[in-house]
C-alpha cells in the first residue's frame, strides 16, 4: 500500500513499527556506538546551522503567538551550538543500560540479580521550542530507546530539519535511522493516534503549555511522564539573607519568563515584608516585571497591583509575578499544597532547621534552598539534557534524564534448582 493512501492510523502504525524494531537493535548497541551516534548528531546540527537558522526566522517571523511563546520558537546560533553541546555532554555520562541495580541469593542457591533496560519506544509531542527534538533524540540514544516525534506546527518545519541531523548522525555512526521517527505532517489526527498506540509505544512524554498536556493525560491509553503546569513558588523567610534573597528572586523570575522552572509566586514573611518588598519591587520593575498581590503587598507598595484569586493558580509564563505575605512557613507551606502544581518550590532562609521542615513537608518533585527555582533543568543536573518534567509519582519525577527512560529486568542464575512440588 502506498503511503499516501495509509489511514492516519496506519501511518503511525507503520512508523512505530519501524521505530520498534530499529530499537531493538539499539539496545544491543555497544555504548561506544551510541556516543558516537550523538558525537555525529551534534556535526550534523552545526552543518545544518544556516538552514536551520534560515528556517526558524521565517517561521517565528509568521507566527501568530504571543511574546513568551516566540521566545520558546527561536533559534539562534548560541541556542542551536547549546543543542550541539548538549548532545555531546550526553556522551560523556555512564551507560545507564546493563547496570546490576542489585544482586542477591536465595537459601536455594538462586542467584537473582536487577539489571537496568531500556523501556522501549518514546512518543514525544512538543510544542514551541524546537531544541526539545534534540535533547529527546540524544536521551533516548544513548537510554537505547527509540523515539517518534511530533512537533509543534509553529516550528515544524525546523524541527524536520532538526529531524534530520540526528538521523543523519544516528546512520553515520552504523545505526538504523529509523530508531529516530517523525509523524510525517502537521495533521492533528496524529497525536490521538499516538496517544492510542498500545502495545507500540511504551510511554508519551508532552511537552508545551498546560492545554497540550491536560489533552494528551485525558486521551491517552498509554503511560504519560509529564507535568500539567510549572506554578512554582519562591519562599522568602524571616531569617533569609536578603542581599542573596534578592538575587536570587530576579534570576528564578526574570533569567527566562516562559520555562517551567520560572517562579510564578513570592510568599515572603510578614515580619521582613515591609522592610524587603519594595527593594524586590525596585529589582523586578526595573527588568520590567508586573507585580500582583494581596492586600497587604498592595499597602506597602502601591505599585503591586490588587491580585485576583484566580492568580495565585496561573502559570504565568511571563514577566508577571504573584506576590503573597505569609505569617510564617506554615502559612507558606499550605499555599502552596493548595495552589502549587506538583513542580519546583525554593525557600530562602539561613536557618537550616526551618529549611529542612519546608523541604520535609513540600510535595513537590523538586524542593531547593537557597537557589534560583529556574535550575530545575536536566542539563543543571548533570544529566546531560532532559526530555521533561515528570510531576507524577509512578516510576519518574522531576527532570527525567537518561537513568529515568530505563526500566529493569530480573536475571535468575541457577545450577539445577527445581521448585519443589
Amino acid at each position: 500500500m502506498a503511503h499516501s493512501t495509509l489511514s492516519h492510523s496506519n501511518v503511525i502504525y507503520e512508523l512505530t513499527k519501524k521505530v520498534r524494531n530499529a530499537s531493538y537493535f539499539l539496545a544491543h548497541s555497544s555504548l561506544e556506538q551510541r556516543n558516537q551516534a550523538l558525537r555525529y548528531a551534534a556535526q550534523a546540527l552545526r552543518a545544518s546551522k544556516d538552514e536551520i537558522l534560515s528556517v526558524n526566522a521565517k517561521e517565528v517571523e509568521v507566527a501568530q503567538v504571543s511574546n513568551a511563546f516566540k521566545d520558546r520558537m527561536i533559534l539562534d546560533k548560541h541556542r542551536l551550538e547549546a543543542m550541539a553541546q548538549g548532545l555531546e555532554a550526553i556522551t560523556v555520562l555512564p551507560d545507564p543500560l546493563g547496570k546490576e541495580l542489585a544482586k542477591w541469593v536465595r537459601p536455594n542457591g538462586l542467584e537473582i540479580r536487577r539489571v537496568s533496560v531500556p523501556l522501549g519506544v518514546i512518543g514525544m509531542i512538543y510544542e514551541s521550542r524546537p531544541n526539545v527534538g534534540a535533547d529527546a533524540v540524544g536521551i533516548c540514544i544513548k537510554s537505547g530507546n527509540g523515539i517518534l516525534l511530533r512537533g509543534g506546527s509553529e516550528c515544524y518545519q525546523t524541527a524536520i530539519l532538526i529531524h534530520q541531523a540526528m538521523q543523519k548522525g544516528v546512520q553515520e555512526a552504523g545505526l538504523d535511522p529509523d530508531v529516530v521517527a517523525m509523524v510525517p505532517d502537521k495533521n492533528r489526527q496524529h497525536v490521538m493516534d499516538m496517544l492510542q498506540a498500545v502495545g507500540l509505544i511504551d510511554v508519551i512524554i508532552p511537552r508545551g503549555g498546560r492545554s497540550l498536556i491536560e489533552f494528551v493525560q485525558k486521551e491517552a491509553r498509554i503511560p504519560v511522564f509529564a507535568h500539567a503546569a510549572g506554578l512554582c513558588h519562591t519562599y522568602i523567610h524571616a531569617l533569609a539573607d536578603f542581599e542573596k534573597a534578592r538575587k536570587i528572586l530576579l534570576n528564578a523570575k526574570m533569567r527566562r519568563t516562559g520555562i517551567c522552572g520560572a517562579t510564578e509566586t513570592l510568599l515572603i514573611d510578614q515580619v521582613v515584608a515591609r522592610q524587603y518588598l519594595p527593594k524586590l519591587t525596585d529589582d523586578l520593575v526595573k527588568h520590567g516585571c508586573r507585580l500582583v498581590g494581596d492586600g497587604m503587598a498592595v499597602r506597602i507598595d502601591p505599585r503591586i497591583q490588587p491580585a485576583q484569586e484566580k492568580d495565585y493558580s496561573t502559570e504565568w509564563l511571563d514577566a508577571v509575578l504573584s506576590v503573597k505575605v505569609v505569617k510564617n512557613i506554615y502559612e507558606a507551606i499550605q499555599h502552596i499544597l493548595h495552589y502549587g502544581s506538583g513542580h519546583t518550590e525554593a525557600i530562602l532562609t539561613e536557618d537550616r532547621e526551618v529549611a529542612r521542615y519546608f523541604m520535609d513537608h513540600i510535595e513537590s518533585v523538586v524542593v531547593m534552598w537557597n537557589t534560583s527555582t529556574q535550575f530545575c533543568d536536566g542539563g543543571e543536573f548533570g544529566f546531560g539534557a532532559e526530555i521533561g518534567i515528570a510531576t507524577g509519582r509512578l516510576h519518574a519525577c522531576g527532570p527525567v534524564g537518561v537513568e529515568q527512560l530505563t526500566s529493569y529486568r530480573y536475571e535468575v542464575i541457577g545450577d539445577g534448582q527445581v521448585r519443589p512440588a
